[in-house]
């Protein structure tokens, strides 16, 4: 197991500064492409939805445009719902488990709710199969007032306006093995913090608001999902990466407290998808579909019991 004594950028025990921020972004390679894999897909949506550029990032020498895609049938005495992918640019399925759900099942939903998705919020980090943005800021802990990623600050800028409008928001995440071996040593080793090991969840999650938990509403996704893939047990303290396991499948975050893309809206049904890609379990296919049918459950539930206390 990887520790922060043994990452290969920094002094341990000390945050990085700007000497070591740079050192880790001359190691990132471009290994994708968001236009061709993004880009392209949305292109071919244009026929039967709206598309917007909310915001573009300027990340010398690259220029990324963040894309929406909305219901062109927009009605405002309609109930709404967002779906966001790629917070994380390498939670590949994310990204691509949302331009699957807009392409198959969007349509279907047309004339009983709107429905806007944010398929890759970080570009950037897509093309480099990384966590953090180019200057090493966890776009998932920045959804907050002046917040220090473009990736976060423009996605609130593109919901304000739907805030306290929104029924329902599912954001599509994965837990992977390098969150283990990369990504959790790197935030030690950046916070100059001892690297305490975790499990990685062998199964698809789901990570609901502690401050508005909606368990029902939990329970429902994660049955329509586990018809799909198989969902992570608890450990051996009851718990999935160190949160008590509330209902198979499900732990709760405060998401709006931790700056999490779950909290920027005030819908009644939140969630947090977790695909976890690197199971012998599970395909690439199945991952994609494990996210479709997250987001459809979802939004099924929230009509369903929309009139409901």
């Amino acid at each position: 197991m990887t520790t922060q004594a043994t990452y290969p950028i920094g002094t341990p025990g000390r945050p990085w500064g700007a000497t070591e921020k740079a050192d880790w972004l001359s190691r990132q390679r471009r290994k994708r492409s968001f236009e061709t894999d993004v880009l392209a897909a949305v292109e071919r949506l244009r026929p039967g939805f709206d598309v917007e550029e909310y915001g573009r990032l300027d990340y010398g020498p690259d220029r990324y445009p963040l894309l929406a895609v909305r219901s062109r049938d927009w009605q405002d005495g309609l109930p709404a719902a967002l779906v966001t992918g790629g917070v994380h640019g390498y939670e590949t399925s994310g990204v691509h488990g949302a331009l699957q759900f807009v392409e198959r099942h969007m349509a279907g939903y047309a004339g009983r709710i709107n429905l806007l998705v944010a398929p890759c919020v970080s570009p950037w980090a897509y093309e480099r199969i990384q966590r953090w943005n180019m200057h090493a800021v966890d776009p998932n802990r920045s959804f907050r007032d002046d917040s220090p990623a473009q990736e976060s600050a423009a996605l609130m800028r593109l919901v304000a306006p739907l805030r306290d409008r929104l029924l329902v928001h599912v954001d599509l995440h994965e837990t992977t093995d390098t969150d283990e071996s990369e990504f959790r040593p790197a935030l030690a080793a950046r916070d100059g913090v001892a690297y305490v090991p975790d499990e990685v969840p062998d199964g698809f999650y789901l990570v609901g608001d502690s401050d508005n938990p909606q368990p029902e509403f939990q329970r429902a996704v994660i049955a329509a999902v586990a018809q799909v893939t198989h969902i992570a047990p608890a450990d051996r303290d009851g718990a999935i990466i160190g949160s008590p396991m509330v209902a198979p499948g499900v732990i709760n975050y405060p998401v709006k407290r931790l700056g999490l893309c779950a909290g920027i809206t005030d819908a009644r049904y939140v969630t947090t998808t977790e695909v976890y890609p690197d199971s012998p379990r599970a395909t690439p296919e199945q991952c994609n579909a494990a996210q479709v049918a997250a987001v459809c459950a979802a939004i099924d539930f929230a009509l369903a019991h929309m009139h409901t206390e």
